[in-house]
């Protein structure tokens, strides 16, 4: 570890932020214990943009469009963004649907799943044993030569088309086109001031893509390079963060019983968090990641983004997302079939190392 290296203090304030903030816009409006969670607020969004019709998922989340357009500004502004892509389009679109159901049935994406823990949710851990398990299984996956093909730069400014629909998105939330569907119950109906949330993805969105911050890239680089790694710092700084503001927000409260947006489903909890690991190592990210990497032109990022606003319209209308009473039948059967999608694309993609 090199003190002297501005890229280890840019990962730090990245992490610590994300947990501060991630606390703090729960303070001030999201729901409790999810102030910041990608797969939640993505539900809400296809839900705002009529893809589904839960009336207590409908919100288009502020924080969405600005990790996209902050990790954008931020890019260009570091001569950074191209337009790249190319790469198993078709798998990267079904992985993020794929995503959104593990998120779904475990309720909450990897940066929800350690604000859970940090406010004291020890139903999470399961969830956390099951996202080193996957970020495990794909590496084992990796080193096996798994690939979903060569990078390559694109011609056409196609790299553009996620920041302009989510800018569009962006015209959206200010001027509230009437077919912009809002909730007035659940927790949907939760929020913080829009101008504080578009405020907060946008600093995250530009710090993250400076630090290259990821959940599962954090867990991997562990496994990989113990502490060598800057990544795990960032993490820890997320960790520690989150736990300190809510402690003293009052928000920490130890249990098993009886914790927002949580089910007492353990098993489907590991394996929700299981294949959501498993899909992020194999795609090169956690979905936030995602977010990031499609805002600074990467079009297969844009693709599982893509992949995700479908896979959040799915598992609201076919009865996949989990409720604090468990897990559904649909949910059980979609994670088994993320599981096998998942097996079946490494098996696929596999190349064999000479």
């Amino acid at each position: 570890m090199n003190l002297r290296d501005r890229h280890f203090w840019i990962i730090l304030a990245t992490g610590a932020l994300l947990g501060t903030l991630g606390v703090l816009l729960a303070v001030w409006g999201n729901p409790e214990n999810s102030g910041i969670c990608v797969s939640c607020f993505i539900e809400n969004s296809a839900g705002a943009l009529g893809f589904h019709d839960n009336p207590r998922m409908q919100y288009l989340r502020p924080e969405l469009i600005g990790f996209v357009l902050g990790a954008a500004v931020s890019a260009i502004a570091a001569r950074e963004f191209r337009s790249r892509g190319g790469r198993a389009p078709l798998p990267r679109l079904v992985s993020g649907i794929f995503l959104m159901v593990g998120c779904a049935v475990f309720i909450g994406c990897p940066i929800k799943l350690f604000l859970r823990l940090t406010a004291g949710d020890l139903t999470a851990a399961a969830g956390v044993i099951g996202l080193v398990a996957g970020v495990w299984a794909g590496l084992r996956g990796l080193s096996n030569g798994v690939e979903l093909g060569t990078h390559q730069r694109e011609q056409g400014g196609s790299g553009l088309l996620v920041p302009v629909f989510f800018a569009l998105l962006l015209v959206f939330l200010i001027f509230r086109p009437g077919f912009v569907l809002s909730s007035d119950k659940g927790s949907a109906a939760q929020y913080a001031p829009w101008a504080i949330s578009l405020g907060v993805g946008l600093l995250l969105g530009a710090l993250a893509q400076r630090s290259r911050f990821c959940i599962t890239g954090s867990v991997r680089d562990a496994m990989l390079m113990g502490l060598r790694s800057y990544m795990p710092w960032g993490f820890l700084a997320f960790c520690g963060a989150a736990v300190m503001f809510n402690i003293s927000s009052g928000r920490f409260h130890p249990g098993m019983f009886g914790q927002p947006g949580s089910h007492p489903d353990h098993i489907w909890s590991f394996l929700g968090m299981g294949l959501v690991g498993w899909i992020s190592v194999i795609i090169g990210g956690c979905p936030f990641r995602q977010l990031i990497k499609a805002g600074e032109g990467d079009a297969d990022a844009g693709l599982v983004v893509l992949g995700m606003f479908i896979g959040g319209a799915l598992v609201q209308s076919w009865g996949i997302a989990a409720t604090a009473a468990g897990v559904s039948f649909y949910g059980k059967v979609a994670v088994l079939a993320g599981f096998t999608f998942i097996l079946a694309t490494s098996l696929l993609c596999r190349e064999r190392i000479a």
